[in-house]
């Protein structure tokens, strides 16, 4: 049995100026389902999802519905557009196998440009985490920057 969804948590990354932008677009977007917009790693995250794998909700969007559903990618692109007025035929038509093929190209557009954004270069995420164009996501916690990590 399905669970109907009527609240969705969107996880996005704050340092990522294109995920801000679509935060702020999604804020002023007519909503049918409502969408909570938190950023992915951050202690509100954690509270509000305490069984999600959080190091991997910074690697690509993830959403999360009121039910437990989890949507990443492109899936959670679609059930995005799909909580918006405006956008949920959009959203119908991108469900199919063909506009699947288009979310997915436009998933791996973002994440292409998100990823050069920084010219190719890692950026550090003062809790430890940082993106590497080529490795995704890579935790090292504090100490960890020679390789070295202090045991306990």
């Amino acid at each position: 049995m399905r669970a109907p969804v009527r609240r969705l948590t969107v996880l996005y990354d704050a340092d990522c100026a294109l995920c801000a932008f679509l935060r702020d677009w999604l804020a002023r977007q007519r909503q049918l389902v409502p969408l909570d917009l938190v950023p992915a790693g951050s202690a509100e995250a954690r509270r509000r999802l305490p069984g999600l794998d959080h190091g991997t909700t910074l690697d690509d969007i993830t959403v999360v519905g009121d039910g437990g559903q989890v949507y990443r990618g492109a899936a959670a692109w679609i059930v995005t557009l799909w909580a918006l007025r405006e956008h949920r035929p959009l959203a119908h038509r991108l469900s199919t196998p063909a506009g699947m093929r288009l979310a997915r190209g436009a998933a791996l557009a973002a994440a292409k440009w998100r990823g050069g954004q920084w010219g190719g270069q890692a950026y550090q995420r003062a809790e430890g985490w940082t993106y590497e164009p080529s490795l995704g996501r890579v935790y090292l916690p504090k100490g960890c920057a020679d390789g070295a990590c202090p045991t306990d």
